[in-house]
C-alpha cells in the first residue's frame, strides 16, 4: 500500500501508534475557503469538484452551485435536485482547505490566489505537527448559515476526532475570516463541548461586527475574488451575485446595527428625482445598517435567475434576514468560557471598504434596480482590504493578545509575522532535521492510491 496522505483518512484515527507530543491544531476555514464537490445522489455517488476550479469555472458554478434557500429547513439547496454539495474530508480534513484548486497546472504556476491554508499547513508540519495525530482541517459548505445544525455537528465531530487522535489532549483552534463566526456560534450553542475540547483559540481576520462595504455591495452587485486578466478564468461577479442573494452566511456578515461604529457604515445613492412641473433634481440618499434593508428590497425586486430555461425570482430574502438576525443575537451574546486562551490577529494598512456609493451627481440612478448593474465607489477605512480593523478586533472577548498585522485578508494566511505569532502562542518552533522536510503535499484525490 502506498504511503498516501489520503490513506486511513476517513476513520479519523492516527496513522501510527506514537503518542502525541503536543496539543492538536484544528484549522477552520472561512467564506469560500473550502473545496466543494458536487455529489450525485444515485447509488454510485460520483463526485466532481465545483469550487474552486479555474477551468470552466463559471459554467460549472452556475450548473452545480446556484441554489435557493429553503425557509422550512433553513438550508440552501442546489437547483439541481439530483446532486448534493459536499466537502471532501480527505487528508484529515486538510485537503479541502489547502490549495483550493489542486490541479497540477495550478501548482506548477503557483497561483497564490487559490493557495489557502497551504503555507500555514507547511509551517505547522515543519514545527513537528503530524496529520491525523496533531493536525486537522475543517472545511464547510460556506453557503449555509454559521449556526445551522450540519455546520455545528461537523465542527463537533472534528473536535472529538482531534481530541481522541492525540490521546485526549485539548485542541488549539485556528480560524480564518467567517470561520471565526462559525466558532463563535458553536461556542454559544455548545458551550459544554467547546469547554471540554478546546484549549486555545486563535482567530485571524474575523468580521466580528460585519464587513460593511464588501457585504453590502455583494448583495447588490456580486463578488469578485480575482481581478484583472485572471478574472476571465474564474466565476463572474454576476454569477456570484446570484448565489449570495440566497446565502445566509452573507446576510450574517452584514454590519452589526447594534455595534457602536466610529462612523456608521452607509450605502449612498445619487438619485434622480422628478419634481413638479416636469423638472428633475439630483439628491444624495443615505442608508444606514437598518434602513438599508429598504434599499435592498427595492434594488432587488426584479432580480431573477435563468436556470436551464426556467426563471427563478431572487429578490432580497427577508426569510434569510430573519434567520441572520437570530445569528447576530448569538454573536452579540457569546462569551468565552473560563480557562480558554483567546488570541486575535487582524489585518491593517489596507484600504478597506466601509461605505459604498452608486451613481454620481452627473450620472444619477433613476430606477433603484439599476444599482445592480452599476460600478460601486467606496470610501475606505483601515483594515485588511475586506474586513475593517474596527470590526475584526471588536470580538468582545477577554483576549490574551490582539495584534494588527499589515497584510491583506487572504495573505494573512501566508504572512511570516502571523506565523511567528502563531508559533509563539502555540509554544512551538520549527524543527531542524537532517532528512528532507515534510510539506503538506496536496494531491488530486482521484489520483491517490490507498
Amino acid at each position: 500500500m502506498l504511503d498516501s496522505p489520503f490513506c486511513c483518512c476517513f476513520n479519523g484515527q492516527r496513522s501510527d501508534d506514537e503518542p502525541a507530543d503536543r496539543d492538536p491544531v484544528l484549522l477552520v476555514s472561512g467564506i469560500a475557503g473550502s473545496i466543494l464537490h458536487s455529489k450525485k445522489k444515485n447509488f454510485f455517488g460520483f463526485e466532481s469538484r465545483v469550487w474552486v476550479r479555474l477551468l470552466l469555472a463559471d459554467f460549472e458554478f452556475r450548473k452545480e452551485i446556484w441554489s435557493l434557500y429553503n425557509p422550512e429547513t433553513g438550508y440552501v439547496e442546489s437547483l439541481d435536485d439530483s446532486i448534493e454539495i459536499v466537502v471532501p474530508e480527505d487528508d484529515y480534513g486538510l485537503y479541502a482547505i489547502d490549495i483550493l484548486d489542486p490541479a497540477l497546472w495550478v501548482k506548477i504556476l503557483h497561483l497564490t490566489e487559490v493557495y489557502h491554508f497551504h503555507d500555514m499547513i507547511d509551517m505547522l508540519v515543519e514545527c513537528g505537527y503530524k496529520k491525523g495525530t496533531t493536525l486537522f482541517g475543517h472545511g464547510f459548505d460556506f453557503r449555509q448559515s454559521n449556526r445551522i445544525d450540519k455546520a455545528m455537528d461537523g465542527l463537533k465531530a472534528k473536535l472529538e476526532t482531534a481530541y481522541e487522535a492525540s490521546g485526549g489532549r485539548k485542541v488549539n483552534l485556528i480560524s480564518h475570516s467567517m470561520g471565526g463566526l462559525l466558532v463563535t456560534c458553536f461556542m454559544y450553542l455548545h458551550n459544554d463541548v467547546f469547554t471540554k475540547y478546546v484549549n486555545k483559540w486563535i482567530t485571524i481576520a474575523t468580521p466580528f461586527q460585519g464587513a460593511p462595504g464588501c457585504v453590502n455591495d455583494s448583495l447588490l452587485t456580486g463578488l469578485q475574488f480575482v481581478d484583472g486578466f485572471k478574472s476571465f478564468f474564474f466565476v463572474s461577479r454576476w454569477s456570484m451575485h446570484q448565489l449570495v442573494v440566497e446565502c445566509p452566511s452573507i446576510y450574517e456578515m452584514l454590519p452589526n446595527p447594534w455595534f457602536k461604529w466610529k462612523k456608521q457604515p452607509e450605502i449612498l445613492v445619487w438619485r434622480s428625482k422628478s419634481e413638479e412641473g416636469g423638472e428633475t433634481s439630483v439628491v444624495l440618499e443615505s442608508y444606514g445598517p437598518t434602513d438599508s434593508m429598504t434599499l435592498f428590497e427595492e434594488a432587488l425586486k426584479h432580480n431573477e435567475l435563468d436556470y436551464e430555461g426556467k426563471k427563478f425570482a431572487l429578490p432580497f430574502n427577508f426569510s434569510i434576514l430573519k434567520w441572520a438576525n437570530g445569528t447576530r443575537q448569538i454573536l452579540n451574546s457569546a462569551q468565552l468560557p473560563k480557562g480558554i486562551a483567546f488570541y486575535n490577529i487582524y489585518g491593517i494598512s489596507n484600504d478597506t471598504p466601509l461605505d459604498v456609493c452608486y451613481g454620481t451627481q452627473d450620472s444619477p440612478i433613476e430606477e433603484m434596480s439599476e444599482i445592480c448593474h452599476t460600478s460601486p465607489q467606496y470610501s475606505y477605512v483601515d483594515g485588511d482590504g475586506t474586513v475593517p480593523a474596527e470590526s475584526a478586533k471588536a470580538d468582545n472577548f477577554e483576549a490574551v493578545e490582539r495584534v494588527g498585522v499589515a497584510s491583506s485578508h487572504r495573505a494573512l494566511l501566508r504572512d511570516e509575522k502571523v506565523f511567528e505569532l502563531v508559533k509563539k502562542w502555540l509554544g512551538v518552533t520549527e524543527q531542524v532535521k537532517s532528512h528532507p522536510k515534510k510539506t503538506s503535499k496536496v494531491m488530486d484525490v482521484y489520483q491517490s492510491e490507498c
